[in-house]
C-alpha cells in the first residue's frame, strides 16, 4: 500500500467513526460477576467440595503440597466449567524468556470407544504439561537438540478463557522449566522472589510483635500501561513499524505535543469505542481496569488496573498487552507498545507501583498519621532505600532493552541514573533520624481554593516527582523506568530480591540487638540506631529534585551513583559476583540461570538492533532514494527549462546542487550502515561483543542515516514522499 492510498483510507475510516452513532455497552451491575470467564475463588467455592476447596486454598496461600486427589477433583470441575462456557481446548499458558506468552492447545475431547468421545481433563494433565523447549531462548541452559521442558500449574493465578471469533480456549497459568528443573521463564523466579521477601518481612513483624494472625507477606502491584494507536492503513504502509515496532525515519512535525493539548483531553469517539471493548474483554478475563486517559503525545493513551498480588498482576499485565493488540484491528487501529515509536515525542512506559502487604490486609508501606512514631514503617522504608542504593545497577539492568534505551532520559522519561524520591514529609523524618531521633511529622494540611463554592481539599504529605525513576507515592513505590513493551515480572523479581536482602540485614541486626527478651525501650533504641546507620550509608540515593536536569547528572557523579546509559553497559552487571551471590542466597536464580538471562538479554538486544539496521537500509534504498532521485530529476528539469528560457536561475542551481549533495550523502551513509551491520561470525557467537559493536558502530551509522533521511523528507515534494508522515500518523483518529 502506498502512502496516498493509506492516507485516503485512514481519513475515510476516521470520518466514518466520527459520524457513526456510538455503540453502547450494557453497564456492569454491582451484583454482577465481572470475572465471568475466570475460574477464580468464587467459581471454585461453588463447584468444589468444601474439603477440596480448603485444601486448594492452603496450597495457594501457604504453599502446602498439592494432593493428587485434590488435583483430579479440581481438574474435573475446571473442565466442566470451561465446557459450559464453550471451550473445547485447554492450554498451559506460560511466559518464556522471549518476553511474550506461549501456549500449546490440547483438546478436551478424548476418544471413548468406536465413534464415541468424552470430554476429559485429568489432575496430572492439569498439573504438568510438556511443550517442546528446544526453540525457546535458554541462554545456554539447554542445547537445541535437548527438547524436553515442563509446564507446572500455578494454582495461585486463576485459570481463564480466551475467546476467538469461533472458539474458546481454557488457559491455565503455569511455570516453565527445563528437564533439569532450571527456570526457563519469567514466573518461576518471580514466585521464588516473593517467597524470599515474605520470609524476611515476617521476621521484621515478629521483632515488632505485629505478626499476630499473619501467616504470609507478599508484594502487590499496579502496573500502568502506556501505548500508541495508529491507523492500520498507516501501519501497513510503514515497513519499519511492521518489523521493528518503531519508526526508523520521520521528520519532526510542526505541531507535536508542544501545547500539551492532548494530555487528559477529550478521548476521540473511535478511540473511546476501542477502549470500551478492551475493558469489557479485560473484565471478562478478571483484569480490573481502573482508569483510562489521553497521554502526553498525540495518539498516546494509558490504562491502569487495580492493585493485585504481584504474581497475578504480572499475568494480567501480559493479558492487557495481548488484549490491546488483539482488539485494536477491530477499530482500524494498530496498538504500538514500543517504548519510542516516534522520535521527539513522549515515550511509553509502564509505571510499576509496588508495595508490601500482609495476608491480614495491612500495607507495610503505609506511613499513617504521626509517621515519625511508626517505627515499623520506617524500617521497611529504609530497607527499600538501602536496597536501591546497594543494587541500583541491578535495578537499572532489570529494565534494560534496545527499545527502552530510546526512552530513558528522553521526553517524559526518567534518566538511567537510579535514585529514590521521598517527598518533603518523609525526607524531613529521614533527616531527623540521621540526627538520632524523629520527633515530628509535617502535617498534611488543606488547600483553600479561594472560592466559596469550592471545598477545601486535603493536601498530600508530599508532592509527586514524575522525573524520579523510583518514587514514593503515598503508600507504595513507583518504579517509573519500566518499558511499555516489557513484562513486569523481571523488574519485580529484582525489586523483591534486593529488598529481601535488605530486610534480612536489618532483621539480623535488630534480633541481635534486642536479644531473646526484648523490651519496648530496647527495641526503640535498636531501631533508631540501625536506621541512623542505614540512612548515613545510603542517603546518597535520595534525590527530590529534577532528575532531567544536567545539574543532577553532575551531582549523581559526585555522589558516586552509577550512570549505566544503555543496555550494553547495564546488563553485564547481572554477571557480577555480588549479583550471583544475591540471587543464589535467596534461592531466586542459580548462577547458570542468571548467566543464561544475561546471554538472552544481550542476544535479543543484538538481534533487534540488527533487524532495525537492515530494515533501515531496505527503506532507504527502495523507498527514500527513488523518491529523492525523482525529486532531483524534477528540480533539474525545472532549472534547465528556466535557463533555456533565458532566465537567470542561480538560486535554482544552488538548490539543485544542495539536493544532489544531500542525496549522495544519504547514499554513502546507507553504504556505511550496511558495512557496519555486517557482523563477523565470531561476533555473532559472542553476545556481549556483538552488542558492543552495535553500540559503537551500528547505532552511530543509523543516527547519520536517519538525520539525512529526515532532512530529505523536509526537502522532497510531499506527493513523492513514500512513507506516511508523523503529522498524518499522530493526528488521524
Amino acid at each position: 500500500m502506498n502512502r496516498q492510498t493509506a492516507t485516503a483510507r485512514a481519513v475515510e475510516e476516521s470520518i466514518r467513526w466520527r459520524e457513526r452513532p456510538r455503540k453502547s455497552f450494557a453497564p456492569f451491575r454491582a451484583d454482577q460477576d465481572f470475572a465471568c470467564d475466570v475460574f477464580g475463588r468464587q467459581a471454585m467455592r461453588a463447584r468444589l467440595p468444601k474439603s477440596v476447596f480448603q485444601s486448594l486454598i492452603q496450597t495457594i496461600e501457604h504453599g502446602e503440597p498439592l494432593d493428587t486427589e485434590v488435583a483430579n477433583v479440581v481438574a474435573t470441575a475446571m473442565k466442566d466449567w470451561a465446557l459450559e462456557r464453550g471451550a473445547t481446548r485447554y492450554t498451559h499458558w506460560f511466559q518464556p524468556l522471549t518476553g511474550l506468552t506461549a501456549e500449546k492447545h490440547e483438546s478436551l475431547i478424548m476418544p471413548d470407544g468406536p465413534g464415541r468421545v468424552v470430554y476429559a481433563l485429568s489432575g496430572s494433565e492439569l498439573i504438568q504439561g510438556e511443550p517442546d523447549a528446544s526453540s525457546f531462548p535458554s541462554g545456554g541452559l539447554r542445547a537445541t537438540f535437548e527438547a524436553r521442558g515442563y509446564t507446572a500449574w500455578d494454582p495461585s493465578s486463576p485459570a481463564f478463557i480466551v475467546r476467538g471469533d469461533h472458539d474458546a480456549t481454557l488457559c491455565i497459568p503455569t511455570a516453565f522449566v527445563s528437564w533439569n528443573g532450571e527456570a526457563l521463564d519469567k514466573k518461576t523466579p518471580l514466585l521464588r522472589s516473593i517467597d524470599a521477601l515474605g520470609e524476611q518481612a515476617l521476621r521484621i513483624l515478629r521483632i515488632f510483635g505485629t505478626d499476630a494472625g499473619v501467616s504470609r507477606v507478599y508484594t502487590t502491584l499496579g502496573a500502568e500501561q502506556e501505548y500508541f494507536l495508529v491507523d492500520s492503513n498507516y501501519f501497513h504502509a510503514r515497513p519499519d513499524l511492521v518489523s521493528c515496532g518503531r519508526t526508523l525515519f520521520g521528520a519532526r512535525p510542526p505541531k507535536g505535543q508542544q501545547l500539551a493539548d492532548h494530555y487528559f483531553g477529550s478521548i476521540p469517539q473511535r478511540v473511546l469505542a476501542f477502549m470500551d471493548e478492551v475493558e469489557v474483554e479485560l473484565h471478562r478475563l478478571g483484569v480490573p481496569v481502573r482508569t483510562r486517559h489521553n497521554e502526553v503525545a498525540p495518539g498516546q493513551y494509558e490504562l491502569a488496573p487495580v492493585f493485585e498480588e504481584t504474581n497475578v498482576a504480572c499475568d494480567h499485565q501480559m493479558l492487557i498487552m495481548e488484549t490491546l493488540t488483539r482488539v485494536a484491528p477491530r477499530y482500524g487501529f494498530k496498538a504500538l507498545l514500543h517504548e519510542k515509536p516516534f522520535l521527539g515525542v513522549n515515550g511509553s512506559g509502564k509505571h510499576n507501583n509496588w508495595s508490601i502487604t500482609t495476608d491480614t490486609g495491612v500495607n507495610l508501606l503505609d506511613p499513617r498519621d504521626e509517621t515519625h512514631t511508626n517505627m515499623q514503617f520506617l524500617v521497611f522504608l529504609c530497607a527499600v532505600i538501602q536496597a536501591v542504593d546497594r543494587h541500583s545497577d541491578l535495578l537499572r539492568a532489570s529494565i534494560a532493552s534496545a527499545a527502552n534505551d530510546h526512552r530513558l532520559g528522553a521526553n517524559e522519561a526518567p534518566p538511567a541514573i537510579m535514585s529514590v524520591f521521598l517527598g518533603d514529609m518523609l525526607m524531613d523524618i529521614i533527616e531527623q533520624l540521621e540526627q538520632g531521633d524523629a520527633k515530628r511529622t509535617i502535617k498534611k494540611g488543606a488547600i483553600n481554593l479561594g472560592a466559596k463554592s469550592l471545598p477545601q481539599i486535603p493536601r498530600h504529605s508530599g508532592d509527586r516527582n514524575r522525573t524520579s525513576p523510583f518514587a514514593f507515592t503515598g503508600n507504595k513505590f513507583e518504579f517509573r523506568a519500566v518499558g511499555s513493551s516489557d513484562s513486569v515480572a523481571w523488574p519485580n523479581t529484582v525489586i523483591n530480591t534486593i529488598v529481601a536482602e535488605s530486610l534480612d540485614d536489618i532483621a539480623t541486626q535488630l534480633e541481635k540487638a534486642v536479644g531473646a527478651n526484648p523490651t519496648a525501650a530496647k527495641l526503640e533504641q535498636a531501631v533508631k540506631r540501625v536506621l541512623k546507620q542505614v540512612i548515613s550509608e545510603h542517603k546518597r540515593i535520595i534525590f527530590n529534585g529534577d532528575n532531567y536536569s544536567k545539574e543532577w547528572h553532575a551531582e549523581a557523579e559526585r555522589r558516586g551513583l552509577p550512570n549505566l546509559r544503555n543496555t550494553v553497559e547495564a546488563v553485564p552487571c547481572l554477571k557480577s559476583r555480588k549479583a550471583v551471590a544475591l540471587f543464589k542466597k535467596y534461592n531466586v536464580l542459580t548462577k547458570p540461570e542468571l548467566e543464561s538471562r544475561v546471554n538472552i538479554f544481550l542476544e535479543k538486544y543484538a538481534k533487534q538492533c540488527m533487524i532495525e539496521a537492515e530494515q533501515m537500509v531496505a527503506i532507504g534504498r527502495t523507498a527514500i532514494l527513488p523518491a529523492a532521485i525523482e525529486h532531483q530529476a524534477r528540480v533539474a528539469e525545472s532549472v534547465a527549462a528556466t535557463e533555456g528560457a533565458g532566465v537567470d536561475c542561480e538560486s535554482g542551481r544552488q538548490a539543485l546542487e544542495d539536493l544532489v549533495e544531500l542525496v549522495e550523502q544519504f547514499r554513502e551513509a546507507l553504504a556505511q550502515l550496511e558495512k557496519a551491520a555486517r557482523l563477523e561470525q565470531d561476533l555473532e557467537e559472542q553476545p556481549l561483543a556483538a552488542a558492543r559493536h552495535i553500540q559503537s558502530r551500528v547505532h552511530p551509522a543509523m543516527d547519520e542515516v536517519r538525520r539525512l533521511g529526515d532532512q530529505l523528507e523536509a526537502t522532497i515534494a510531499d506527493e513523492l514522499w513514500p512513507l506516511p508522515t508523523y503529522r498524518e500518523m499522530l493526528s488521524t483518529r
